[in-house]
């Protein structure tokens, strides 16, 4: 049933983006900076960014694609990022989620809030099960590690935590607060074995959307024996939270390939103008060639078991 019932989404989200091929052609380029007042970039911006996230993460890309779908607004050799074999070594069920170890970030009367699916409060923690080693930072620490870290060569990347969608939106909360807590990515024991026969792998990739202005991320995703995975098998691999509200399934524009999985952008400007207003107010400048590792971060609370590359050693001036 619930297969039918996104199926039926899916039906519909691409009738839609039929419909919004036709308004994107007939959207006028973004050529005025709006990224404070809005949250939204020009191409010249999504260049911008894509570069510092090359400099940062070398694992992602620039790709110019088919030569056919090129768009004119974009550089030909930095058409959209890829990063190609992301391992997916779990699926979303295997995280066990309680009420109170999901917070909503925005809430909304249409119910389409956006859901941290990292959050721990703590009276979540006592009652969970923990098959899972945890550890536990302040909320500072996403802010911290902008502010103070400068980029510097390490071969350890692998470990560094994944910051909680709650760091962003805490920083203006008293110390006290009892919601102050965020999980860093748990490092579970499994046997080699069942590693090896679960592990997933993922390429993604970033595009600039003209409609809405911003960037957006596509998802093609395979088996440990490199074959193509289903659509209801990508879906094991998306929060639940979010897989009919904003996950569907397009055409991607550069690359001729059947339909992938996306993260829809419908509200990803709403979403970084959030983020810049949080940040300003205490005190912090978020910059705009800083704005696809930031993209990436609140992106993850959609795909949290997808371990792609976004680095967190970046400083705010």
């Amino acid at each position: 049933l619930l297969f039918f019932v996104l199926q039926m989404d899916t039906f519909v989200n691409t009738f839609k983006s039929s419909a919004l091929g036709v308004a994107t052609y007939f959207t006028p380029l973004l050529k005025e900076s709006k990224f404070r007042e809005s949250g939204v970039i020009t191409p010249d911006e999504f260049v911008e960014a894509g570069d510092h996230l090359v400099f940062l993460c070398p694992t992602w890309q620039w790709m110019t694609g088919d030569s056919a779908s090129v768009k004119a607004y974009l550089p030909k050799d930095k058409q959209f990022l890829v990063t190609k074999n992301v391992p997916c070594y779990r699926r979303c069920k295997d995280i066990e989620y309680l009420e109170g170890q999901e917070k909503i970030i925005e809430e909304s009367e249409s119910d389409e809030g956006w859901v941290d699916t990292h959050y721990y409060s703590p009276e979540a923690d006592s009652e969970a099960n923990q098959p899972c080693n945890m550890e536990f930072k302040g909320t500072e620490a996403f802010k911290n590690d902008m502010e103070q870290r400068e980029v510097e060569e390490e071969d350890d990347d692998d470990n560094t935590p994944a910051a909680s969608m709650d760091d962003f939106f805490t920083n203006g909360l008293e110390e006290e607060d009892p919601h102050t807590l965020v999980t860093v990515r748990p490092k579970c024991i499994n046997s080699v074995e069942d590693n090896i026969r679960r592990t997933r792998t993922y390429d993604l990739s970033i595009t600039y959307d003209k409609y809405y202005q911003v960037p957006r991320m596509w998802l093609f995703g395979y088996d440990e024996n490199k074959t193509l995975l289903t659509v209801k098998e990508m879906y094991e691999d998306f929060s639940q939270d979010h897989l009919k509200k904003t996950i569907t399934v397009e055409t991607h524009p550069h690359i001729p390939s059947p339909p992938m999985a996306s993260i829809h952008p419908c509200r990803h400007a709403e979403m970084m103008k959030r983020l810049i207003e949080r940040f300003e107010e205490d005190g912090g400048r978020l910059m705009v060639h800083q704005y696809m590792i930031v993209f990436l971060k609140f992106v993850q609370s959609v795909i949290p078991t997808i371990e792609y590359d976004f680095s967190k050693k970046i400083s705010l001036s």
